[in-house]
């Protein structure tokens, strides 16, 4: 899937600036990689030290988005950078779930699960502000995981669930642009060239590529707008046929069954909760993507995991990636989890220690937890 998203931005750049373009998709394919690989091998310690730097700085990171981001289309989404457009929203899904992971591994304490849902709330806020309600959903969905797996209480992902219903209705309410692609929502053959125009055009090309599809380069698709992002399910259809879209679908799935899977053998509940998290986000975007461009869920504009085009969107799956990866703890599996007697006996030592003090701490946070205020005076 990488390999299309690099000649699909290669077919599409301009004449002039094919080799220029293609050169910078590798150079954020290389970043993902490599973050990948680097945010595998932190330690706990490290996340739960930095949590909170990070919560400040992806806050302050939308609000710059908000007051001086690039405006397209009405969406105030994107930094621009020497011709380089950036989505930093893209870069805080990380973030998000950097916080929640190393928030609530913790013992889970009223000031715990107040600290994330206030960072939970101020993201999605400003997420619909900047009116990028793709990703503030699967914010909301991530939020909701997160919260369930630490906590096991469905009535508390009942009562978020309610509130998000209600907050939904005063935002359809207030948002015309909302209302109108609620409107649209499985009316896309009625308004084939006003709301439904993109969706309409998805279908069509899928249906004209059929199972094996017309060639690379040959469909007519790419030249509608975002078709390469929003609606790049509907360029492999069209350009490689249904089998090989359908094929990407369930390389998405089959990771989420792996993280599952991964997470009951998990070295923490860190990284279980981070694991569930990202894959939550994948399969969040692959539904808004693919169901939103059939015209199954209303349209909201997010990208396809590592398929889309876009340096950031590109960048950022691999990097939630790098949790999912982190949770497994088969040998020679995890860049996180040395093989056995491949692992140094300084670096074996270090690590020990790492992990003794970090037992320590959080079993001691526990017992002065569980302690009644009665006891303790």
């Amino acid at each position: 899937m990488g390999q299309f998203s690099i000649t699909t931005a290669y077919r599409y750049a301009p004449a002039k600036d094919i080799s220029v373009f293609d050169y910078t998709q590798v150079i954020f394919a290389a970043m993902g990689v490599a973050l990948m690989i680097i945010a595998s091998r932190f330690p706990i310690g490290f996340y739960r030290r930095f949590a909170g730097m990070v919560m400040l700085a992806a806050i302050v990171l939308l609000l710059l988005v908000l007051v001086g981001g690039k405006k397209v289309n009405g969406a105030r989404r994107w930094f621009e950078l020497a011709g380089v457009t950036f989505q930093p929203s893209e870069i805080v899904k990380i973030a998000f779930i950097f916080v929640g992971a190393a928030t609530l591994e913790k013992i889970q304490t009223t000031k715990h699960i107040t600290r994330y849902a206030v960072f939970a709330v101020v993201c999605i806020g400003l997420l619909f502000l900047m009116r990028d309600l793709g990703t503030a959903l699967i914010f909301f969905v991530t939020f909701l995981v997160i919260s369930f797996m630490r906590s096991g209480s469905f009535a508390t992902v009942l009562l978020s669930a309610s509130g998000a219903g209600l907050a939904a209705f005063i935002a359809v309410t207030a948002r015309p642009y909302i209302a109108g692609r609620f409107a649209t929502w499985g009316h896309a053959w009625e308004l084939y060239n006003e709301g439904g125009y993109q969706q309409t055009r998805t279908m069509t090309a899928c249906a004209s590529g059929g199972l094996f599809g017309l060639g690379q380069g040959k469909g007519w698709f790419k030249t509608v707008f975002a078709a390469d992002t929003d609606m790049v399910f509907g360029v492999v259809a069209e350009e490689m046929g249904l089998i090989l879209a359908f094929s990407c679908v369930i390389a998405i799935v089959i990771l989420a069954f792996y993280a599952v899977r991964s997470v009951s053998t998990a070295r923490s509940s860190f990284y279980a909760i981070a694991a569930s998290a990202a894959v939550t986000i994948f399969m969040a975007q692959l539904s808004l993507n693919v169901f939103g461009s059939l015209d199954i869920l209303p349209f909201t504009g997010v990208t396809f995991p590592f398929l889309s085009k876009g340096g950031t969107s590109l960048i950022a799956a691999w990097g939630l990636l790098s949790f999912v990866k982190a949770a497994d703890t088969r040998p020679g599996a995890s860049f996180a989890v040395p093989e056995a007697g491949k692992e140094r006996p300084r670096r074996r030592k270090k690590r020990e220690k790492r992990e003794a003090q970090e037992d320590a701490a959080l079993e001691a946070s526990q017992n002065a937890a569980q302690i009644p205020p009665e006891t303790a005076r």
